[in-house]
């Protein structure tokens, strides 16, 4: 079955250079040329993977990213970030708010070809992770690896694919120091387009998703100029 990708951007050039491209690689690609309707449609049929303009009419990119990725129905949904501002601040934005990677115009097809693949095997391998236990407990978190839901004190942890990919090898090697370069070749792999800085961005989400203070945190610790670690609570 192919899968579904929604391109949502205003300039209809790029919509098109975009799907005729991701169509001719097998995809079935759906347009939109405003945050309402990509909204509308995203919320009327499941799709794989969103390709999100930060710059729209209507709804902003931004606010349609937090929207979709704080809904149970799409939280899980990968999130790809196209857009003409190319400063770090609204790099860094853009992960924080969910999506999965972020790429600047002007950008090449096979370039973008490249991360859509990239993105898709990511959140296919977290259905296939084999985790050496079902239920994994430290502290008040606990991670259920067959059904991949994270509970803290009980209630329910909302997690990206790749957080929740991060979260579970970082805390099946709990206690050692993880640097950056081993996180991102255990979790990203072989994408080529990642930054270490994406490492500290998704580590600061999941502090502020399963620790009470993120500024204070009692899980994820840092190991000042080497990387990470999970904290061995007994």
């Amino acid at each position: 079955m192919k899968k579904k990708i929604i391109v949502v951007d205003d300039e209809k050039d790029i919509v098109e250079l975009i799907s005729y491209n991701l169509a001719k690689e097998g995809f079935h690609v759906t347009s939109s040329f405003n945050g309402e309707d990509g909204l509308n449609k995203i919320n009327a049929q499941r799709f794989d993977l969103i390709i999100l303009d930060l710059m729209l009419p209507g709804i902003q990119g931004i606010d349609l990213c937090k929207t979709l990725k704080t809904s149970g129905e799409t939280a899980d949904i990968p999130i790809i970030m196209v857009t003409s501002k190319s400063e770090e601040f609204d790099k860094v934005l853009g992960l924080e708010m969910g999506a999965d990677d972020y790429i600047t115009k002007p950008f090449s097809i096979r370039e973008l070809t490249a991360r859509v693949k990239a993105v898709l095997r990511r959140t296919h391998e977290k259905a296939a992770l084999e985790p050496l236990l079902k239920i994994l407990k430290i502290g008040d978190i606990e991670i259920d690896t067959d059904t991949y839901k994270v509970q803290k004190k009980g209630v329910p942890v909302k997690l990206s694919a790749t957080e929740f990919k991060l979260l579970l090898y970082m805390i099946q090697r709990k206690g050692k120091v993880l640097s950056r370069d081993t996180l991102l070749d255990a979790v990203w792999k072989d994408e080529a387009f990642v930054e270490p800085r994406t490492v500290d961005v998704h580590i600061r989400r999941l502090r502020e998703q399963i620790e009470d203070d993120s500024s204070t945190p009692v899980y994820i610790k840092t190991r000042r100029g080497i990387g990470y670690y999970f904290e061995d609570i007994a």
